[in-house]
């Protein structure tokens, strides 16, 4: 009964998915006459051939690809140099240093004292504006100190008898105990730093720098605007069918946008839960 019930289950869950990339795929006609199918009539490449080829697509696929990677190490690197010390009962004022990270977590100074901070560090227009202000997250650095203290302090105490260091230490011992929390929070930052478009709304005025969600942004807008709900032309954009629905395009970017996140999911997945669970419970 059980696995009958978490068959249907997940029938439900996984039939929405299903039924984008069949819509992504189908002819136009298809979806227009005939509604929602369980498997496309004729395959066809029209949506994604117009995303691709539309204004800077490809260039702002590698400028979110370059953003999600250089983001998710520094925020990795960072939460770790943070957590680490400040899972050691004796740092003196330890708790000093936790009140300070808990204020910054819940009080910030806004959009425009963010903006003038990053147009003073002369950030403004380039790639570190989206990568620099996300480097350190409070809330991950907690997670990360529970779970470091999860971790046996015999085993440091061996090491630093053996002449170790704490940089050792924490390189050599500790992460590569740590798999399960790492992995988790890279896995929180990529999708952030993948899904997030408002900075660079706001930061980035060249179109060469922009990211994918802001480029898909003005597609899907552009096309709604110029066309009506039911049809949008290809035109200038290339590509090679001049009737494509607005269905199709829409499915084809959730398709793309969501692609490099769920080919990564399953490579992290057994460490999800442990390192959630470790990581929250002890504190």
């Amino acid at each position: 009964m059980l696995v009958i019930g978490f068959t249907f289950f997940s029938i439900i869950v996984l039939y929405p998915f299903w039924q984008t990339i069949v819509i992504s795929f189908s002819d136009p006609k298809q979806i227009s006459g005939l509604g929602m199918n369980l498997w496309p009539e004729r395959w066809i490449t029209d949506a994604y051939e117009f995303v691709f080829t539309y204004g800077n697509t490809m260039k702002a696929y590698a400028n979110t690809i370059f953003r999600t990677v250089s983001g998710t190490f520094l925020i990795v690197a960072f939460t770790m140099l943070a957590a680490y010390p400040l899972s050691k009962r004796d740092l003196p004022f330890r708790n000093t240093i936790t009140i300070f990270f808990l204020i910054a977590m819940f009080f910030s100074g806004g959009i425009i004292p963010d903006y003038l901070l990053i147009k003073n560090l002369g950030l403004i227009d380039t790639r570190w504006a989206l990568i620099l202000p996300s480097a350190v997250n409070v809330f991950y650095i907690i997670i990360m100190r529970n779970y470091f203290m999860t971790i046996d302090k015999g085993i440091e105490e061996s090491a630093i008898m053996d002449g170790a260091g704490y940089f050792t230490i924490l390189t050599r011992i500790i992460l590569p105990l740590s798999k399960p929390v790492i992995a988790t929070i890279a896995l929180w930052a990529a999708v952030f730093h993948w899904n997030e478009w408002f900075h660079a709304l706001v930061y980035i005025q060249d179109d060469a720098k922009s990211v994918l969600q802001i480029v898909v942004r003005k597609m899907l807008t552009a096309m709604d605007a110029s066309q009506s709900e039911n049809a949008a032309a290809i035109g200038a954009g290339g590509g090679s069918s001049q009737n494509l629905l607005l269905a199709n395009v829409r499915a084809a970017t959730v398709i793309i946008s969501i692609g490099p996140i769920v080919l990564v999911y399953p490579f992290v997945q057994k460490y999800f839960i442990k390192g959630i669970m470790i990581g929250s419970l002890k504190g």
